[in-house]
């Protein structure tokens, strides 16, 4: 597969852990972002064991090492986010964090002197365009933020996505600069596992430990039912990491921004299941962001 439809797969995978972290997010439990990490990390050592046995990938302390800079963005970018889900719409959330991919093409383009044709540049304007208009579109924080159990009214709420945007951006960056050069796919993305599944057991040592957070006696039966969807979302999350890597080794500087598009499927789930609503100008958003994405896609047929 080229990495146009390895991108595509990515959206498919990646907006569905973007609905299922949301629904595993309640804004009760201060402690969720450190249970989706835990679930998420647990998921790929899982996966990790897996291709370094039956698939037969070979990773070294090396690999590990040279891959930590990507690894490391990639993990606090998604712990940042797991963390804003409790204080903020999807619908608002993940197109803001996607803006990463603009930021991630830039910085490709600058650094490592990748370039694109004319029709694919319209393609990533157009792409781009949709999602920065996406996040700019009715966003009130007087009025699209609820108060107390559900969301916070104030800028801690959009910080949250914001931190995620500006680090992701750098990971993805990392990504395009290591893979091919200093690292292959598959011991990239299995010592990136390796390295989650650390954090993993950090997180619940602290969870246990620390914060003396028995989960899985919690009292509130909303909350223990919100178990299962962040184990939905580490297994797409890790489905849509493993054909990430692949496109993004393929062409970076393309299929970054077209990834980020995956808020916008995150936000019809968000719009059929979450009932959160939509303003005209998020459709024509969407709508211009789609227009982008069929461009990419003509544009390497």
């Amino acid at each position: 597969m080229n990495w146009f439809f390895l991108s595509l797969l990515a959206i498919l995978f990646w907006s569905g852990s973007d609905f299922f972290s949301k629904l595993g997010s309640p804004a009760r439990d201060k402690n969720s972002h450190l249970k989706m990490t835990a679930v998420v990390g647990i998921t790929m050592g899982i996966h990790a064991v897996y291709m370094m046995t039956a698939g037969g990938v070979t990773v070294t302390l090396r690999d590990i090492i040279v891959y930590l800079p990507a690894s490391l963005c990639y993990i606090l970018s998604m712990a940042v986010g797991y963390a804003g889900l409790r204080y903020i719409e999807l619908s608002v959330s993940s197109p803001v964090c996607n803006t990463s991919g603009a930021v991630a093409a830039i910085l490709c383009a600058v650094f490592l002197g990748q370039s694109m044709g004319s029709m694919q540049l319209i393609g990533v304007v157009a792409v781009t365009v949709g999602v920065l208009a996406l996040e700019a579109v009715d966003i009130k924080l007087d009025g699209r933020f609820a108060k107390k159990d559900n969301y916070v009214n104030s800028l801690k709420a959009i910080l949250y996505p914001l931190i995620y945007c500006a680090v992701d951006g750098l990971g993805t960056f990392a990504d395009a600069w290591l893979l091919g050069t200093y690292i292959e796919e598959d011991p990239a993305n299995v010592a990136y596992e390796l390295t989650f599944l650390l954090t993993a057991v950090i997180s619940l040592i602290y969870l246990i430990g620390v914060k003396k957070d028995r989960f899985w006696e919690n009292p509130l039966p909303e909350i223990r039912r919100l178990e299962l969807p962040k184990v939905m979302a580490a297994i797409v999350e890790t489905a849509g990491q493993y054909f990430y890597i692949f496109a993004l080794s393929a062409n970076a500087i393309l299929s970054a921004p077209l990834i980020s598009a995956y808020c916008v499927v995150s936000m019809i789930w968000s719009r059929i299941f979450l009932k959160e609503k939509l303003s005209k100008g998020k459709y024509i958003a969407i709508a211009i962001t789609v227009i982008g994405i069929i461009i990419l896609g003509a544009s390497d047929a």
